[in-house]
């Protein structure tokens, strides 16, 4: 049975630990056999048929359904929330046999300015609203500033809180400056949880990006996330194989279970197949359930209707027809 979002909340957060240099100037990356490994997965692992469809429909569960646009308005955040709580028609659920099914994303995640607008709207859901923070995207806000802006969505509603890092300090290699920044964020989160977004993209090296990993984690991070979605690179096999490794090492040493999010660039069904095999084959199935894995996107979602409607008619749907096309 699927797990509300107060009842998975409820199992025990990383509390996170004492700074570990060791464990993070013990990082070993094999950039060759990661990018091996990355390039064959996709056509070494499919989903056919009847179970393509089931591992979509699991998909629309993991989604961060997300608007982090310079146009947004209040009537494009209610837009986004009424397609959270439906994200497939009934119609097309109806079609594929599973009309009973009671489907929702795993999040909305909006600006601060648009988290009362998106609690307002999804009010009487389980579905948390997540809210990007910490000077959001590129990370260089004041500190003090970066707190009072966590504090301040916490207090607006948002149960989910999507922090970013100050990069220099990994391209510095500076370790203790970002387990005390990540840290202080934590305490600001309260009781929501955090996803530490690490901007995989800019932290210049696939060992950078295991050792942020880990220093995020030993923080006290819930999440490690990797990308804002406004870099030139952002989410990609590569650097989510390496994340994953870390989130296994430090499960293996703590005990805790950090979830994954891959973000920025995810657009089709198929590219979020990708990632769910690559977080069953590292990790196992229960680091595919949302509590663990999110799929932050905002164009996906029009994509894997698609893929379902062509499942269950035999055809495709015009983009014109989707609900947020």
């Amino acid at each position: 049975m699927a797990l509300t979002f107060s009842q998975a909340h409820s199992l025990p957060r990383n509390p996170g630990m004492p700074l570990d240099l060791g464990m993070v100037e013990e990082a070993r990356v094999n950039r060759s056999a990661v990018e091996r490994r990355a390039a064959t997965l996709p056509a070494r692992r499919t989903v056919k048929k009847a179970w393509q469809a089931a591992w979509l429909l699991h998909a629309v569960k993991t989604l961060d359904l997300t608007t982090l646009s310079g146009d947004d308005t209040p009537g494009t955040v209610r837009r986004l929330c009424a397609k959270a709580r439906r994200p497939v028609q009934p119609d097309l659920l109806a079609a594929l046999g599973v009309e009973g099914l009671r489907l929702t994303v795993g999040a909305v995640c909006v600006y601060h300015e648009m988290v009362p607008t998106a609690v307002e709207a999804l009010a009487g859901t389980d579905i948390p609203v997540a809210a990007v923070s910490a000077g959001f995207p590129a990370g260089l806000n004041p500190h003090r500033l970066k707190l009072q802006e966590i504090e301040a969505s916490v207090a607006a509603g948002a149960r989910e809180i999507d922090v970013v890092i100050s990069r220099r300090h990994v391209l510095t290699g500076n370790w203790p400056a970002l387990y005390q920044e990540v840290r202080e964020f934590r305490e600001a989160c309260g009781e929501a949880h955090m996803k530490v977004i690490l901007a995989v993209g800019e932290l210049g090296t696939l060992k950078n990006v295991y050792k942020a990993s880990v220093v995020a984690m030993q923080a006290g991070a819930d999440f490690i996330k990797t990308s804002t979605g406004k870099e030139a690179l952002n989410a990609t096999l590569e650097s989510s194989l390496v994340m994953l490794r870390a989130i296994r090492a430090y499960h293996q040493a703590t005990g805790y279970q950090v979830g994954f999010k891959p973000a920025g660039g995810i657009r089709s069904a198929k590219q979020a197949l990708d990632w769910l095999i690559l977080v069953r084959e590292e990790l196992g199935v229960d680091w595919m359930q949302p509590r663990l894995f999110r799929i932050g996107a905002s164009a996906l979602l029009n994509d894997i209707e698609r893929q379902l409607t062509h499942l269950a008619y035999g055809r495709y749907a015009s983009m014109q027809y989707q609900p947020l096309g």
